[in-house]
């Protein structure tokens, strides 16, 4: 007697497909999350990694912080024509060594440079936005830029692998930046010149960069009114480790594009192959973050922008200002905004949303001896 083979109806076929499906959309969403944590844990490991160096660096060179200029340009004014044609020749700021053999790095020259191509202009602009730490006295269109972006440069990166395009410089969530600098992870050479057309010129700024305000002398960002960096002698020189007052508050190094939390890649209002929104662009955001006293944490804009409401109230019930001169524009809470930049601060004008309100870690009031977050409440 022959028996009927049963097979699967459609109906069951259905029901088994939509088990199906409702697993996957259970799972993605988990599976997501954890390539975020795991993203987020690299950045975190690259910052401690990052903290080794900037140890190792300063016991190097007697407690100080990078620094890419000359520690006493400040009695020509900031000029480093000046500097270059009646002190002495800088120290230059070099990315290394290329698969050519050719030194590559951003000459600032002079009269008592060996010869250089280029212009004193061209000289001075390259001194604004790469080699002071943040970019002051630059024309009103130039990009706001500095040797706070350059972490990866030849003086520092032999603090980490010796080389220009290393990993450990690029978070793996920074989509836009990794995606321009994973051609040249592969190779071995201090820096890789782009060989094809479509890439020449292009030299990709780290994830990572450091904090500018405590780059400068401390009294550049004064609680007292922001001061010009060319306008006293001692402004230009990086402060030593030993002066930071609240290293557990005081942020260091941090991913200088908003990567967590972010409603989009790219801002509109920039252009070019790297139109990343900036970390302090969205109230959301949450910028891994490394702080003086070496430890690593995720610290974002919402907290130092409570942290900040917190100091004004503390400052104006201390009278903090009574203590400045009569003259100066005192400045209450925890970054400056008597700068160059006006109340906009650090390119908040192109800001995703109307909330944010801080330039905490790049305008610092105090730089390197003041906060950037405060304790808990």
């Amino acid at each position: 007697m022959n028996r009927r083979i049963r097979g699967f109806t459609i109906v069951e076929i259905l029901v088994v497909v939509s088990i199906i499906g409702l697993l996957i959309a259970i799972l993605l969403p988990a599976i997501g999350k954890a390539r975020d944590a795991a993203r987020q844990t690299q950045s975190s490991g690259n910052l401690r990694n990052l903290a080794v160096a900037n140890m190792s660096y300063a016991s190097d060179w007697s407690d100080r912080q990078f620094t890419g200029c000359p520690d006493d340009i400040g009695l020509v004014n900031g000029d480093p024509n000046v500097y270059n044609n009646t002190i002495g020749c800088m120290g230059q700021l070099l990315a290394g060594y290329d698969q050519n053999g050719q030194l590559f790095g951003a000459w600032c020259g002079g009269d008592l440079c060996d010869s250089l191509d280029g212009d004193p202009l061209t000289w001075s602009l390259t001194f604004h936005l790469l080699y002071q730490p943040l970019s002051y006295n630059v024309p009103t269109d130039a990009i706001i830029f500095g040797g706070f972006r350059t972490p990866n440069n030849k003086a520092f990166n032999g603090y980490v692998g010796n080389r220009f395009y290393d990993k450990i410089f690029w978070a793996p969530k920074d989509v836009l930046t990794w995606r321009l600098a994973e051609p040249f992870f592969e190779y071995p050479e201090e820096f890789r010149v782009p060989e094809n057309e479509a890439e020449v010129g292009r030299i990709v700024w780290s994830s990572y960069v450091w904090s500018p305000a405590a780059m400068f002398h401390p009294d550049v960002h004064s609680h007292c009114g922001w001061n010009n960096p060319r306008t006293f002698p001692a402004a230009f020189k990086s402060p030593s480790l030993g002066q930071c007052r609240f290293p557990d508050m005081k942020t260091w190094m941090l991913e200088h594009h908003w990567l967590q939390n972010n409603e989009s890649e790219s801002n509109p209002s920039f252009s070019g192959e790297d139109s990343s929104w900036m970390f302090n662009q969205g109230y959301n955001s949450v910028p891994m973050t490394l702080f003086f006293d070496g430890h690593v944490s995720a610290t974002g804009v919402r907290e130092a922008m409570d942290a900040d409401v917190r100091a004004r109230k503390l400052h104006q019930e201390n009278n903090i200002c009574g203590k400045c001169p009569a003259s100066s524009d005192c400045q209450l809470g925890l970054w400056s905004r008597d700068t160059q930049y006006g109340q906009n601060g650090y390119y908040q004008q192109y800001s995703y949303d109307t909330l944010v309100d801080t330039s905490y870690h790049i305008l610092t009031t105090e730089g390197i001896r003041g906060r950037d977050v405060l304790s808990a409440q």
